[in-house]
């Protein structure tokens, strides 16, 4: 999955970018705004000629403004709850792995994505970084721990295609980090994104 732009792995044209801004808001864009919107970056005569086919096809509705023209999904078209589920793959991937957390005979503290999916700005080759939070009464070398953490990396990879890294630490575990000033810390909180638990249960790093 390309973690920075997910409807690519579907639409690798620029109609991808552009259907996400679309379907990101209520709101009519004008042409100018929605290239402005789009990640990656497409150019204003590109987005123009876009939205010209989308409205052809009835998927985009344009609405005269002045001298402008404002447009939006239409929603009401059989294919644009297929463009928002597209949209929404990140989100759909937090709902998987806090399903498959959920489901644990010990379920852990917490889980965070972390890195460039959870910043999206990385790519189709980027790995799935996970923090999972051991509960205090469950050993680093428990057996049913062990499967279920290898289990969840194989299903990340099987959901995105993408390798999944996993750090393992209980509470303790990771106040031992902070007290050493262990800058991952500081990643994880800045970026990441708790799909289980809070990022409140990552510690911050104590200053060298």
């Amino acid at each position: 999955m390309d973690v920075s732009n997910p409807i690519a792995d579907v639409v690798p044209s620029a109609h991808g970018p552009v259907l996400a801004v679309l379907a990101s808001t209520s709101t009519p864009l004008t042409g100018r705004a929605v290239a402005d919107l789009t990640r990656p970056r497409v150019s204003q005569p590109r987005v123009a000629r876009i939205l010209a086919q989308l409205t052809d096809s009835g998927l985009v509705d344009r609405t005269p403004a002045g001298a402008a023209s404002l447009f939006s999904l239409n929603r009401e078209h059989v294919a644009a709850s297929a463009v928002a589920a597209l949209t929404s793959l990140r989100h759909e991937l937090w709902h998987r792995i806090a399903e498959h957390a959920g489901g644990w005979a010990s379920p852990p503290d917490g889980v965070v994505v972390f890195g460039s999916t959870a910043r999206g700005d990385g790519g189709i080759a980027s790995d799935v970084d996970l923090l999972v939070i051991r509960p205090a009464d469950v050993d680093t070398d428990d057996a049913d721990w062990q499967a279920n953490v290898t289990d969840l990396a194989a299903r990340v990879t099987r959901w995105t295609g993408n390798p999944c890294e996993i750090v393992d630490r209980s509470r303790d575990e990771l106040q031992v980090m902070a007290a050493t000033g262990e800058r991952l810390l500081s990643e994880i909180r800045r970026d990441g994104r708790a799909v289980v638990g809070s990022i409140a249960l990552v510690p911050a790093p104590n200053a060298a």
